[in-house]
C-alpha cells in the first residue's frame, strides 16, 4: 500500500480520513474538525466552513483535536471536540467548537482564548462558496446595519474584495433551492480566491484593511458562530446523478498549442548541467532563467545559463527582478554589461521590480517603486532589440492589483500556484476550475497581447505574502511549500496534463510547468519512487506536450470537468484523471493505441470504453 502511494502522491503519507454526516437531504463532509462539501439534495452549497489559524507569515497552524465526541440520530448530528493552535512562538489558541446540523442546515461555534499573547494573520471563521454555476449569478448581501445590497457574483475576478461587513450571504443554489449563510462573532469581508486559483469565493474574519500581522491578547475570550440556513421547494430536483462514464465530445478549433519552458535556477545549476540531455527529450523550446541581484546572483549564475545554453541550442528568457536600487538607466546598463561579459545571449528579457514580487493586500501602503513606465524604457535602452516581457514574476493576484501597461511590452507573463491557501488533494485539483476564469481574465485586461505563463508548479517557489515559504522535510501536504511530494508521482503528472489543457483556450505563447532539476524539477532525487536521476512522470507528460507546440487543437469537453479533462489534436488525445477513483470514459472512436504517460507506459486495451487511472492517459486515434 505505501507502495502505491508513493507512485500516486510521491509521498506514503495518507490524507486525513472524512466522515460523511447527513440529515435529510443535507450532507456533508467532517475532515480535520472541519466542514467540507456542504451539499443539499446533491448540489453543492458550501465548499467548505472552517476554523483556521495562520501564523504572521500566512502559514496554517495546525490543529490538535482532543475530546472529539460526534453523535448522529434520525434528526441530525452533532459535533464537539477542542481543538488547540500553536504559534511558532509557543503560544496556544484553544478553542471549543460545536456543530449542529439538522435537514435545515449547519451551524458552527468556536469559543476561544489564548494562554499568552498570540500573533497571527488570521484567527477565524472562513467560509466558501463554490464557483461553477456560481459566477455571475445573483446574491443578497446583509451588512451589519441591516442593510441589503442585492448585486451580482463577480465573474471576471475582481482583485479586491467585492463584499465587506458582512453579516449574512443568501444565493441560489439551484432552481427551487436558495441558501443564507450568517456571520457573527466579527466583521466579515470576501475576497475573489480566484485570483489564486482557488476554486472559491471566500468570506473570512478580519478585514485586511486592519494592521496584521496582529495580537489575540492573552486571557482574553473570544467566539465566532457561523449558521447555514437551507430553504427548498419540495419539488426542487436533486442532481442529476452522476453518469457510469465520462463522455467526450470533440470540436475543431483554429487555436495552436503553446511551445515549452523550463525554468532553471542558480542554485540548481549542478542538477541542470547533468540533465541536459532531458531538454531535448522533452521537447523544449524556451530556457527561463531566474536572476534575482539582491539575492547575491551574479557573474557565475550568468555563466551558467550561457553554458546551458549553447549546449543545448535553445532560446534564453531572463526572468530579472530588478532591485530598483540605483538610477534604472545605470542598474540596467551594469546589468546588461554583466550578461554581455557573461557570454549569455537574450532571445526575451522579463522585468519585474523587486519589490512587487511582495504581495500588497487591500488596505496596505504600497511599498516605494519607480514607475513601471521608466523600469519598462530602462530595460528598452539597455538590450535594444531584445523582447521584453512584464507582468508579474508571482501570481496573478500580483498582476491583477497592479495591472501593467500591457501596450509598452511585447509579451504578458505571470505564474499561479495552487498551495497558497490549502495543499489537500482534492483542493489543488479543484484550482483548475478558478484557471480557466484566470486566463479569461487576463484576455479581458489584455486583450490579444503575447501571453505567457509560467513557471508555475505545485510546490511554491516564492511566498508573497510572508517572509518565506514554508520547509516541508517530511513531505507532507502543507500550503505555501517550497517542495511538494506530489511533484514527483502520478498526481504531478495529472495536474500538469490538466493545467496544460485548462490554459490552452487562452492561448499562450510558452506555458513553462516546471524547472530543469531541483524540488520543482525533471528529474527524480533521492527516496522517490522513481529511481534517483530517472525522470518524474510530469517529465514524460511535457515531452508529450512539447511534441505538440505549434500544433492545432482539437478542443475537448468532458461531461465530467471535475474527473477528467483533456488536450486533442486531429490523431492524438491526451486524458488526465484528477480524482483518486477509476474513471470509464467513452472515447469518440476506437483507438488504435492507449498508454498510460509515465513509468514504463503500459498499454490498456484498446477499446472505446476506457477505464482512466489517476494520472494521465495517451489515445492514438
Amino acid at each position: 500500500m505505501s507502495e502505491d502511494l508513493l507512485r500516486l502522491y510521491g509521498t506514503s503519507e495518507k490524507e486525513p480520513e472524512s466522515r460523511t454526516l447527513m440529515a435529510g437531504d443535507l450532507r456533508v463532509e467532517l475532515q480535520d474538525g472541519n466542514l467540507r462539501t456542504l451539499r443539499f439534495r446533491g448540489h453543492e452549497v458550501l465548499r467548505a466552513i472552517a476554523f483556521l489559524v495562520r501564523d504572521k507569515d500566512w502559514g496554517t497552524c495546525g490543529a490538535a483535536i482532543a475530546n472529539l465526541v460526534v453523535e448522529e440520530t434520525a434528526a441530525g448530528f452533532s459535533v464537539r471536540y477542542d481543538a488547540r493552535f500553536r504559534a511558532p512562538s509557543g503560544a496556544n489558541l484553544d478553542c471549543a467548537i460545536s456543530i449542529a446540523g439538522s435537514a435545515e442546515g449547519v451551524t458552527f461555534s468556536a469559543d476561544c482564548v489564548s494562554d499568552a499573547d498570540f500573533e497571527t494573520a488570521r484567527a477565524g471563521f472562513v467560509v466558501l462558496h463554490p464557483v461553477v454555476g456560481v459566477a455571475g449569478e445573483p446574491v443578497e448581501i446583509r451588512h451589519g446595519d441591516g442593510s441589503i445590497e442585492r448585486a451580482l457574483w463577480p465573474d471576471r475576478i475582481e482583485p479586491w474584495q467585492p463584499f465587506k461587513d458582512i453579516a449574512a450571504i443568501t444565493h441560489r443554489v439551484a432552481p427551487g433551492i436558495a441558501a443564507t449563510t450568517e456571520f457573527s462573532g466579527d466583521v466579515f469581508e470576501m475576497e475573489d480566491q480566484r485570483n489564486w486559483t482557488d476554486g472559491s469565493y471566500k468570506t473570512y474574519v478580519r478585514p485586511l484593511a486592519l494592521p496584521w500581522p496582529y495580537r489575540v491578547p492573552k486571557n482574553e475570550p473570544f467566539s465566532q458562530r457561523i449558521s447555514v440556513a437551507i430553504e427548498a421547494d419540495a419539488d426542487a430536483a436533486p442532481v442529476a446523478g452522476a453518469a457510469d462514464a465520462v463522455s467526450l465530445r470533440l470540436a475543431p478549433t483554429p487555436l495552436r498549442f503553446p511551445e515549452i519552458g523550463v525554468g532553471l535556477r542558480p542554485e540548481c545549476l549542478a542538477g541542470e548541467r547533468a540533465a541536459l540531455d532531458v531538454l531535448k527529450m522533452v521537447g523544449v523550446r524556451h530556457l527561463i532563467a531566474h536572476f534575482d541581484p539582491a539575492a547575491g546572483h551574479g557573474i557565475d549564475a550568468l555563466t551558467g545559463y550561457a553554458e546551458i545554453a549553447a549546449r543545448s541550442g535553445l532560446k534564453v528568457t531572463l526572468e530579472l527582478a530588478v532591485p530598483c536600487q540605483q538610477p534604472l538607466d545605470e542598474e540596467m546598463a551594469d546589468i546588461a554589461a554583466l550578461i554581455g561579459k557573461s557570454g549569455l545571449i537574450l532571445d526575451t528579457l522579463f522585468v519585474c521590480p523587486a519589490v512587487d514580487r511582495q504581495s500588497t493586500p487591500p488596505g496596505s501602503t504600497w511599498p516605494e517603486c519607480p514607475p513601471l513606465e521608466a523600469v519598462y524604457t530602462a530595460a528598452r535602452a539597455a538590450f535594444p532589440g531584445v523582447r521584453l516581457g512584464g507582468g508579474m514574476m508571482s501570481y496573478f493576484t500580483e498582476l491583477n492589483r497592479k495591472r501593467v501597461p500591457g501596450e509598452l511590452l511585447d509579451y504578458i507573463s505571470h505564474c499561479t500556484n495552487p498551495i497558497v491557501h490549502a495543499a489537500d488533494d482534492l483542493s489543488v485539483m479543484q484550482t483548475f476550475e478558478a484557471l480557466r476564469f484566470v486566463t479569461r481574465s487576463v484576455r479581458a485586461l489584455y486583450g490579444d497581447r503575447p501571453y505567457r505563463i509560467g513557471p508555475s508548479t505545485i510546490a511554491m517557489r516564492q511566498n508573497p505574502y510572508g517572509s518565506a515559504t514554508k520547509d516541508n522535510p517530511a513531505g507532507g501536504r502543507i500550503p505555501m511549500a517550497n517542495a511538494d511530494p506530489r511533484h514527483n508521482g502520478a498526481f504531478g503528472a495529472a495536474w500538469t496534463l490538466a493545467y496544460a489543457a485548462t490554459v490552452a483556450p487562452a492561448e499562450p505563447e510558452v506555458l513553462t510547468l516546471s524547472t530543469l532539476a531541483g524540488p520543482f524539477g525533471l528529474v527524480a532525487g533521492e527516496g522517490e519512487a522513481t529511481p534517483r536521476g530517472g525522470l518524474r512522470p510530469l517529465t514524460h507528460v511535457l515531452a508529450r506536450l512539447g511534441s505538440l507546440s505549434g500544433a492545432v487543437l482539437v478542443a475537448v469537453e468532458t461531461s465530467r470537468p471535475d474527473a477528467v479533462l483533456g488536450l486533442a489534436t486531429a490523431d492524438r488525445l491526451l486524458l488526465a484523471n484528477i480524482t483518486r477513483d477509476m474513471q470509464t470514459v467513452v472515447l469518440p472512436a476506437l483507438p488504435r493505441k492507449v498508454s498510460l504517460i509515465g513509468g514504463d507506459g503500459a498499454e490498456l486495451p484498446a477499446a472505446e470504453r476506457i477505464g482512466l487511472p489517476y494520472g494521465a492517459v495517451e489515445v492514438v486515434l
